[in-house]
């Protein structure tokens, strides 16, 4: 029986370095990446066997980045989640964002409480968006959130994380083989892929290949078949 790929997840790497090779702003490879979003969530909205995918957008040490950069990338994920509604809605897709939202601007967290509560009632697949997520922290705030309940179960601390469902196929794309951070609970089984592919170069044809190699690779969990 070949594996099912209920829930995705990719760390979408290779933004800034596709816009400088082809001599561009950095914030163009950006704007390109969040098309790339619409194109895979639309894609995996359609398929019978995936129910969640998990996107890396903007993670707890992303900060570090030039200030510029870093403000764009605000404004364009305020820009992208408006604009995306519809694709949302159409799509049947329910909205998730995991991580640390309090840092973010009122306007910003008020655009993301609103298309979260506007695909609340669609019963396809969940996209969980990373902003401001690491998974150090989320895993020190689920902690946090237990105390003083002690002692704390493997239960207990899954059901207090930011995504409670374990991952099936982790894809990064930009060619570092590293999870930098994302879903470190999460995946603790995840069958890991790696892709030299610049993310705004991502299509649906190689998620369809990485797809078919996963039905065949032998999943243990730790055991014997």
């Amino acid at each position: 029986m070949s594996n099912r790929p209920s829930h995705i997840a990719i760390i979408m790497d290779g933004n800034g370095r596709w816009a400088e090779a082809q001599g561009r702003n950095r914030s163009h490879g950006h704007e390109q990446g969040a098309e790339i979003v619409r194109t895979i969530t639309s894609y995996c909205s359609n398929h019978p066997e995936i129910d969640q995918l998990s996107l890396y957008a903007f993670s707890t040490e992303n900060w570090k980045r030039p200030k510029l950069e870093v403000e764009f990338l605000m404004k364009l994920l305020e820009k992208y989640l408006k604009s995306e509604r519809s694709t949302y809605l159409n799509n049947n897709v329910r909205f998730e964002p995991i991580g640390d939202l309090s840092i973010f601007s009122k306007s910003l967290r008020k655009v993301i409480d609103d298309l979260q509560n506007a695909t609340h009632d669609c019963n396809g697949l969940v996209q969980n968006l990373a902003l401001n997520y690491g998974a150090r922290d989320e895993i020190v705030r689920a902690v946090n959130n237990l105390l003083p309940h002690t002692p704390i179960t493997v239960e207990q601390l899954n059901n207090a994380l930011d995504c409670k469902h374990n991952i099936d196929l982790l894809i990064r794309t930009g060619g570092d083989h590293r999870l930098s951070n994302f879903l470190l609970w999460q995946s603790a089984y995840a069958e890991l892929f790696f892709t030299d592919t610049l993310w705004p170069d991502f299509t649906t044809k190689e998620l369809e290949t990485i797809i078919k190699k996963f039905r065949t690779v032998e999943r243990r969990f730790g055991g014997l078949n």
